[in-house]
């Protein structure tokens, strides 16, 4: 009864973790575009967005990640060989792309705390697309779990990640279009 509590808190903070992260990148790419708008627009909307990061960063996105981390690891305390399969080992691989992920929005988050961001639109646009990637290969591999099964979602995220590519590259081709238009 205890795993499956565990399991389910597990489960949430996974959930508000991802959650928090798909978030910030937008609100990073918000505060980005508030560059290009005239003053006062500019000032007011760059604080706006400053402290909406701080607020998700600092509230949601880093207790959910570190709730979530706390539970893995009571499950896998609870179930210990769960380290002994392939699916695990290659999920905590992905698991530990998702902590270098979620330390790069630190550092996107930290400059934009000292009032800028180093970053174009479109390079947090395709940047954004990496927790979807993460995310589809862990549910991938925890769903299935046997190794054809997660060779064919491997190949999967691949396709995914070419297809959110192309949606990316589309969607600043018709923005770039719009822009001209007016």
């Amino acid at each position: 009864m205890t795993y499956l509590y565990i399991k389910s808190l597990h489960i949430i903070f996974v959930t508000t973790w991802f959650a928090g992260l798909f978030y910030i990148i937008r609100l990073f790419i918000y505060y980005k575009e508030a560059e290009e708008k005239e003053e006062p627009s500019q000032s007011i909307l760059k604080k706006q967005y400053a402290l909406m990061s701080k607020r998700l960063w600092y509230i949601i996105t880093w207790p959910s990640a570190v709730l979530a981390t706390i539970f893995a690891a009571w499950l896998l305390i609870l179930q210990p060989f769960w380290l002994e399969a392939n699916w695990m080992v290659i999920k905590l691989i992905f698991v530990a792309m998702l902590f270098g992920y979620h330390w790069s929005c630190q550092v996107m988050y930290n400059q934009i705390s000292k009032g800028y961001l180093n970053y174009s639109s479109y390079a947090l646009r395709i940047w954004n697309e990496v927790a979807t990637i993460i995310l589809f290969a862990c549910v991938f591999l925890v769903v299935l779990k046997t190794t054809l099964g997660w060779i064919f979602g491997v190949v999967g995220i691949v396709g995914v990640s070419v297809l959110l590519m192309l949606g990316i590259k589309l969607y600043k081709q018709v923005r770039s279009k719009r822009s001209w238009d007016n």
